[in-house]
């Protein structure tokens, strides 16, 4: 018997996550084919928490949340950039590391992305802008509404650049304008 294999292909779940210590962003979306469905994005709001010890406990905290109500198959995360601030990096990598210690606690695979790989994966500009990446994954994900937050739509970017990444969709060699030929739903 020959079974489709786009038929029996299992359903993915991706968290996407864009730390911080202030405001981070978080994005969960699924799959089961060629392209990524979205299922919910937003951010946690953590500047009313006093000490930064109190706010990685609430960053653990509420990503075992998503991972214990999504149940996603795998995390994504932005790896911290070289920034001139050496304390706001420190702070980034603490946030980070406490979303990947949460997730590590469930025993579920982690990647990073860097943010030119994540921009260029959305947008094909390594160089673009917040709102750019915001812009495009709106008309991707016919969103209503723009988020008052840019964080959740980073945090979406980075699991749409997970997707890419594991689905071979999109080659990086390519130029943007042959990514667009070869995927015309993309237009839209």
């Amino acid at each position: 018997m020959n079974l489709n294999t786009n038929i029996l292909q299992k359903e993915k779940i991706i968290l996407g996550i864009d730390p911080g210590t202030n405001v981070l962003g978080y994005a969960i979306i699924k799959s089961t084919g060629k392209d990524p469905f979205l299922v919910q994005y937003g951010v946690i709001h953590l500047k009313k928490y006093e000490t930064p010890t109190l706010k990685l406990k609430k960053i653990f905290e509420r990503t075992i949340q998503l991972i214990t109500e999504y149940l996603p198959d795998e995390v994504a995360i932005e790896d911290p950039f070289l920034g001139k601030n050496i304390q706001s990096m420190l702070k980034l990598g603490r946030a980070q590391g406490v979303c990947m210690a949460a997730s590590l606690s469930r025993d579920i695979p982690i990647v990073e992305y860097a943010a030119r790989k994540v921009k260029s994966s959305v947008t094909g500009n390594g160089n673009a802008s917040k709102e750019q990446v915001a812009a495009m994954l709106i008309n991707i994900f016919k969103i209503q509404e723009t988020p008052e937050f840019l964080d959740a739509t980073d945090a979406l970017a980075i699991a749409v650049c997970h997707f890419y990444q594991k689905n071979n969709q999109q080659n990086h060699s390519k130029s943007w304008s042959s990514f667009l030929k070869d995927n015309p739903e993309r237009k839209k």
